[in-house]
C-alpha cells in the first residue's frame, strides 16, 4: 500500500506536495481529466503480442477488502476512475484477497468501466475441478465472463506435476476465450522461489509472471528478470513499496537532489521509477485507497527514468539506510 513518506521540516511531505499540485491545477481551472491526459503514462509492449500496456496499475490486496462499506466503496471507485483518467488500465485482484474481487466487480459494473480495464485475477485451488470452480466464482464476483489475465497464484512451491496440470488448464481456458493471457505469480519467500519460477518460464512459456520486486527486495534481478526478457515473459511487480517498509526507511528524510535527473518529485516516484527502469518490467501494481496517491503513482510512469548508474546509486542509497 502506498503510504506517506513522512514530514520533513525542510521539504513538503508527499501529501502536502500533492495538495499543492492540486491547488495549482485548480487555480488555472484546468479540468482534471485534461490535466492527466496532458502527460501520457508510458506503455510497454506485452512481449508475446506487442499489445501496449500502461506501466502503472493498481493492486487490490487489503485496500479493496472492505465488504459493503458504502463510503469506502466510493473512495475505491474514485481511485479506479483516477487510474483510468490518468492513462492506466491494469487492475489486479484475487479470490484470496477477501472481498476485493466482489468489491471491484461491483464498482466496475456500477461505473460501467469493465471494458476500459485490463483485468487480472488468479486461482490457487488444486485439481481441475477445484480450479475451474474457483475461476467460475471469480467470473461471478467480477461480473465478467472474460479476464485479460488469469494467473496460477503462488506457484513457486507447487510440485512440478501439479503446476504442469495448471498450465494445461490455463491453455484450455485461453483457447476457450475465458482469458486472453495466462501466467503465474509468486509472493512468498521470493528468493527461495526464483529458480523454480525460472524453470517454469522456460518450460511453460507463460505470457505473464507476477513477482515481488522493490528496492528493498531485489532478488529477482540476479537471474529471473533476465530469463523473463529472454523467454518473452511479461513481468508484473507485486509489493513495489515492500509493504511500506521503504517509506518507513525514509521517513523524515529529504529526497536527494539527484532524483531530479529522472524527474522523481516524491519518494513514491523514486521507488517506482527504479523498478520501471528495468527493461523486463512491464507493469507495477502498487495498491492504494487514496486518489492523491494514485495520482502520485501515475506520475512515476511519466518523464525520464534512471539509467544503470543512477539505479546503482539508488540501490546503494536505500541499502545504506539499514
Amino acid at each position: 500500500m502506498t503510504c506517506d513518506p513522512g514530514t520533513d521540516a525542510r521539504r513538503p511531505s508527499r501529501r502536502e506536495w500533492l495538495k499543492l499540485a492540486a491547488g495549482v491545477a485548480a487555480a488555472v481551472a484546468l479540468p482534471r481529466g485534461a490535466a492527466l491526459a496532458a502527460a501520457p503514462v508510458r506503455t510497454r509492449p506485452i512481449p508475446r503480442t506487442g499489445e501496449p500496456l500502461p506501466v502503472i496499475g493498481l493492486g487490490t490486496a487489503i485496500v479493496f477488502d472492505i465488504g459493503e462499506d458504502a463510503a469506502q466503496r466510493a473512495e475505491r471507485g474514485a481511485v479506479i476512475r483516477t487510474l483510468l483518467e490518468g492513462g492506466g488500465r491494469v487492475i489486479d485482484t484475487a479470490p484470496s484477497y477477501g472481498s476485493a474481487e466482489s468489491v471491484l466487480g461491483d464498482l466496475l459494473a456500477q461505473m460501467k468501466l469493465r471494458d476500459q480495464v485490463f483485468l487480472s485475477t488468479k486461482f490457487s485451488r488444486a485439481g481441475r475441478d477445484g480450479a475451474t470452480a474457483e475461476m467460475r466464482e471469480s467470473q461471478r464476483r467480477l461480473r465478467t465472463d472474460r479476464f485479460d489475465v488469469m494467473l496460477r497464484h503462488n506457484i513457486g512451491f507447487v510440485d512440478r506435476e501439479a503446476s504442469a496440470g495448471h498450465f494445461a488448464l490455463l491453455r484450455e481456458w485461453k483457447q476457450q476465450g475465458i482469458c486472453r493471457y495466462i501466467g503465474a505469480t509468486h509472493s512468498q519467500d521470493q528468493e527461495r522461489a526464483n529458480e523454480r519460477l525460472i524453470e517454469i518460464m522456460k518450460q511453460e512459456k507463460p505470457d505473464f509472471m507476477q513477482v515481488n520486486y522493490s528496492l528493498a527486495e531485489r532478488s529477482v534481478e540476479a537471474r529471473l528478470l533476465g530469463t523473463a526478457r529472454d523467454t518473452g515473459t511479461a513481468i508484473m511487480v507485486n509489493l513495489p513499496f515492500a509493504r511500506a517498509r521503504l517509506f518507513r526507511a525514509v521517513r523524515g528524510r529529504e529526497l536527494p537532489d539527484w532524483a531530479k535527473a529522472f524527474e522523481a518529485v516524491t519518494w513514491g516516484q523514486f521507488f517506482l521509477k527504479y523498478l520501471l527502469a528495468h527493461e523486463a518490467v512491464t507493469c507495477v501494481l502498487p495498491g492504494t485507497d487514496r486518489t492523491e496517491h494514485m495520482l502520485d503513482n501515475l506520475g512515476a510512469g511519466r518523464g525520464r527514468l534512471p539509467d544503470a548508474a543512477m539505479r546503482r546509486g539508488m540501490a546503494g542509497f536505500v541499502d545504506a539506510l539499514g
